[in-house]
């Protein structure tokens, strides 16, 4: 691991730290850089009039150059002076975990770069979407404030194992298609899999739906009105045929912001055929909120358990003394006024408190589940979590005692109090032996030969949200980078010549002038690439229309604007800027 890679992990906690990647600079071509060098300043150009104006400011504020692609030190050296930081991912990552990112002011950028045949639109994450989309905005404070509340949202929606399976068949979509290897058999199935996998998740949990609000804001949003808008989604500024066809008001719809958002689906692979408009950032947060105010970490209580139940993954309900429960949550018993009076969760539980899990209390310790009585302790007016040990002594609560606890709701505990967990002056949990716990009509809840009995305190359920409490105890996602190294692909000898071209051509252009006889060269090389058409764009850039060879270059990088429709808007886009420098 090298010092820099080194520096950002420190103070990460371990689950974040596993989708860490290393950018391994050294492995952008040199085609790979005059992909970034075209795209950034075509972006720049056309993006003038159309981009909220904090677009350009924020490009040269956070350390990205329109000349090279940027190295994740340059960008750390800029975003430090406004509180943020930069790490490298290997593509797609999980939902919940680029929201922790998102809300710790950690932006996450994809290591990869577009290949030169998906220039105007990729389906996978790269590092023009990333650096140049995401980045430029988090210099208004107003925006970077929206951001990280997002991602306090973010990480405690309620997911569903559906919702993890489509991320999986996404993420591999996404490599297909821009992998120049793959088969169209290939893609076809991997698309298959994916509408399979939609198919057999058809209810949207709190996080999809929270993702389609960030994919229409964060990620391709507009600012304004429908009748005067500007680009500022990271979707919509990092893509070069979309930044424009999205201005094509018969092509792609305008809809006002509103909540509604979240009940329009998108496809990640493809451009998108509505856009919504926000008037502001305050309009943003406001949407966000409403929708916030509707989740279970703010409801709490039955109704956000059974939510939890029907998602079977991996969740927190917290209790009202504080004590956070994390698991899988299975079934819930209500009393007859229909309030929660025990709930259970199956398979490998932990308990915490403030994010911490309490000593002893992990997944080894809880393995098959965790059951917790809830409500109010008959002839108790206070929660047990309130009560002093002294009272608690007083009321016969004591350790080593024979103990009775019979809840309003019915639930009776009888058993030997081994010890009492405390914490900040409150009660979290009593642990008994020789436990036996039964239901208001006489269910068998807990037995006592299956071991003892770690009772939960808590009167009611006040927020329950999406996966564990102290996430680096309890992970819930597993990313592990092969070797964090990934091999440069071994050019054949004439990409290696043709790689040569383009850092001549780089080399010429950081110089500042070039020679008639160096420019001679390199155009003598490219006749052996003769749909090459990018570098014959940037040696046309060096040259002066006073050259000789330069009408018949000109002429020869025109002709390539037939067949393939992406190379030709492309090469249009190429004779375009160099008529407008001319």
């Amino acid at each position: 691991m090298n010092s820099s890679k080194r520096a950002l992990l420190d103070g990460m906690p371990s689950h974040l730290r596993q989708f860490v990647a290393t950018q391994h600079y050294q492995h952008y071509s040199p085609r790979d850089h005059a992909v970034w060098r075209f795209l950034m300043h075509q972006l720049a150009a056309r993006l003038r009039d159309s981009a909220h104006p904090v677009y350009r400011d924020g490009l040269a504020r956070t350390g990205i150059s329109l000349e090279h692609i940027p190295s994740i030190e340059e960008m750390n050296e800029q975003l430090a002076a406004i509180g943020w930081r930069a790490v490298v991912v290997d593509g797609v990552i999980p939902s919940a975990i680029f929201m922790e990112f998102q809300a710790r002011r950690i932006l996450p950028i994809a290591r990869d770069m577009r290949d030169i045949n998906h220039m105007l639109y990729t389906p996978a994450p790269d590092i023009v979407h990333e650096a140049a989309g995401h980045a430029p905005f988090i210099v208004d404070t107003d925006y970077t404030e929206f951001l990280q509340r997002f991602g306090e949202v973010g990480m405690k929606a309620l997911s569903t194992q559906g919702d993890i399976d489509v991320f999986h068949a996404v993420r591999r979509l996404s490599i297909l298609k821009e992998s120049p290897g793959s088969s169209p058999q290939q893609i076809a199935e991997a698309e298959a899999h994916l509408r399979a996998c939609q198919a057999n998740n058809p209810f949207p949990s709190e996080a999809a739906l929270l993702a389609r609000l960030h994919w229409w804001t964060v990620e391709y949003g507009l600012v304004g009105d429908l009748d005067n808008y500007r680009l500022f989604g990271a979707g919509l500024l990092s893509s070069l045929g979309e930044s424009i066809n999205c201005r094509d008001d018969r092509r792609v719809a305008k809809r006002i912001l509103s909540l509604e958002a979240i009940n329009t689906p998108y496809d990640i692979t493809r451009e998108q055929p509505q856009l919504f408009v926000t008037r502001s950032c305050q309009h943003l947060c406001q949407v966000l909120e409403a929708f916030a105010r509707r989740m279970a970490f703010s409801v709490g209580g039955a109704e956000s358990l059974r939510k939890a139940i029907d998602c079977a993954s991996v969740a927190t309900a917290e209790l009202s003394s504080g004590l956070q429960i994390s698991g899988v949550m299975d079934s819930l018993i209500v009393d007859a006024a229909g309030n929660e009076s025990y709930l259970r969760s199956r398979g490998p539980t932990q308990l915490a408190y403030r994010g911490r899990e309490l000593p002893g209390q992990g997944i080894a310790a809880h393995p098959d589940g965790f059951g917790a009585p809830l409500g109010q302790v008959q002839d108790m007016p206070r929660c047990l979590s309130d009560y002093t040990v002294d009272e608690l002594k007083s009321l016969g609560i004591a350790v080593g005692a024979e103990v009775q606890l019979d809840f309003v709701s019915g639930v009776k505990l009888r058993g030997r109090l081994q010890d009492i967990v405390r914490r900040d002056r409150r009660n979290l949990l009593f642990c008994f032996g020789d436990c036996r716990v039964t239901g208001a009509d006489g269910e068998c809840l807990f037995d006592p030969q299956w071991g003892n009995y770690d009772m939960a305190i808590g009167e009611s359920v006040v927020s329950v949200y999406g996966g564990s409490a102290d996430l680096d105890r309890f992970p819930i996602y597993r990313h592990h980078l092969p070797d964090d190294s990934p091999p440069e692909r071994q050019q054949t000898a004439e990409e290696q010549t043709l790689m040569a071209l383009y850092a001549r051509l780089a080399a010429l252009r950081s110089a500042g002038h070039a020679s008639e006889a160096a420019l001679q060269a390199i155009d003598d090389g490219l006749r052996g690439y003769p749909n090459e058409w990018l570098a014959r764009f940037e040696l046309l850039e060096l040259m002066s229309p006073a050259q000789p060879r330069y009408a018949a270059l000109f002429d020869e990088l025109a002709a390539l604007a037939s067949g393939d429709e992406e190379r030709s808007r492309l090469v249009n886009m190429a004779v375009q800027a160099l008529s407008a420098g001319a």
